[in-house]
């Protein structure tokens, strides 16, 4: 009668244990491509905020240049993050940004 009782509250326990797992990884996942997402839209924020500062009508403006220090530095922030969280980013629309960031500088 013990041994059944043991076998039983082990069962449920597994079956809570996996649940709680399935729960935690769904829950890591969301976060994971929500922090993909958000470098993506702050990468390309940053493409756009080059690019408006190499225009002739704004090139040297200082708030422009402040603007793209912080945009900067939250980036470097976001890396540290994404490097955790990098299983979901799209490496095909980051290349993209990255070619566009490097065709921004050479004109």
């Amino acid at each position: 009668m013990f041994i059944y009782a043991t076998a039983i509250a082990l069962g449920v326990i597994s079956l809570f244990l996996v649940w709680y797992l399935v729960s935690l990884l769904r829950k890591f996942w969301f976060i994971s491509a929500n922090i993909s997402d958000l470098f993506l839209t702050l990468k390309s924020f940053n493409v756009f905020v080059s690019s408006l500062y190499s225009m002739d009508n704004y090139h040297g403006e200082p708030i422009i240049q402040e603007l793209m220090l912080k945009v900067r530095e939250v980036l470097d922030e976001m890396e540290s993050f994404r490097g955790i969280f990098e299983y979901t980013l799209d490496e095909e629309m980051e290349e993209e940004l990255d070619a566009t960031q490097t065709n921004e500088k050479i004109e």
